[in-house]
């Protein structure tokens, strides 16, 4: 301000057209500065890439060792990066041994390779290793190639753009955050984001708890058995059901819940399935957070700095 009115003194010495073309110009900067301030950061996007949910899966397509454009889900629940058995052979991976995966009902095995290079536009990710896991081949329907977990997230800052189909990859170390949305913060038990929220059931007063943020569920709110009996949530009308993952299927009564608090956020009747065994979170967390809620926002996951940030999507 002190430096416009110096300027605005100095404009009397001078004819007034000069003075209004100084001034526009001026303005134009002031907008420009506002402009790039209003943006989500001023960091350089490593990449910017489509995405689409079908099926309930939140899908990005990238070629694996320079293959054909193959479909992965994007999935903050899951701790390894995983690929389709049948797509194992012609990728030219490396064996290194095998693993044992934990579900929402069981345990499986899996071999494990080494090599897997994937592509997102000019940006390349070298996965450190990956997973063929034996129930992706059993899916009756094949809507995806693999999955994209935990070490994705981990390498970049990952921002999830659900309602205008845009997926946009920052380096962690150059991200700086502008804008103005709800700053979330998040911890790590192993490999999933974990979070504080506030669930409100029907004719119950706010229970909190710790959830797990799971882009591989389609649904708002999933809710582990014993956080479920603990708090004597579950609708004895409902009629039970059946929910299949990892490791075999889990019994689950589905419902709705009266609020979810989450930051700032309040999210008003989000749907609810309420786990009649198993849970389909790690020990001593409530449940998790899925897509069904995540996908309103555009959502910054920052692992470098412990934070998710919840932007409304223009």
């Amino acid at each position: 301000m002190f430096w416009f009115a110096g300027f605005m003194s100095k404009a009397r010495q001078h004819s007034w057209p000069r003075f209004v073309a100084c001034a526009l110009a001026f303005l134009f900067y002031c907008a420009v500065l506002l402009s790039a301030s209003a943006e989500t950061n001023l960091a350089r996007v490593l990449a910017e890439v489509p995405i689409k949910t079908t099926h309930g899966d939140l899908l990005v397509q990238t070629r694996v060792n320079g293959s054909e454009p193959l479909s992965f889900k994007l999935d903050t629940g899951f701790g390894i990066t995983v690929i389709n058995p049948n797509r194992v052979d012609g990728l030219n991976l490396e064996k290194a041994g095998e693993m044992t995966i934990i579900g929402i009902a069981g345990k499986e095995k899996a071999d494990v390779y080494r090599g897997a290079t994937f592509e997102f536009g000019n940006l390349k990710y070298e996965a450190r290793r990956v997973a063929a896991l034996p129930s992706e081949a059993r899916r009756r329907w094949r809507n995806r190639d693999g999955i994209l977990g935990a070490g994705f997230f981990r390498k970049y800052v990952v921002e999830l753009d659900v309602p205008k189909h845009r997926m946009r990859l920052f380096a962690p170390d150059q991200f700086v955050y502008n804008g103005a949305g709800d700053m979330i913060s998040i911890s790590f038990k192993k490999d999933t984001p974990i979070v504080d929220a506030t669930i409100v059931a029907p004719g119950n007063g706010p229970i909190s708890g710790r959830f797990e943020i799971d882009t591989g569920c389609d649904d708002c709110v999933c809710l582990g058995h014993e956080f479920v009996s603990a708090n004597h949530l579950v609708d004895e009308d409902a009629g039970t059901e059946t929910r299949h993952g990892v490791g075999g299927s889990a019994d689950i009564k589905s419902g709705h819940l009266a609020e979810l608090r989450l930051g700032k956020q309040t999210i008003k009747q989000p749907t609810a399935n309420f786990f009649l065994d198993g849970s389909p979170a790690g020990e001593g967390q409530a449940g998790h957070i899925g897509l069904g809620v995540l996908e309103r926002y555009r959502v910054i996951l920052d692992y470098s700095r412990l934070q998710m940030i919840l932007e409304a999507s223009e």
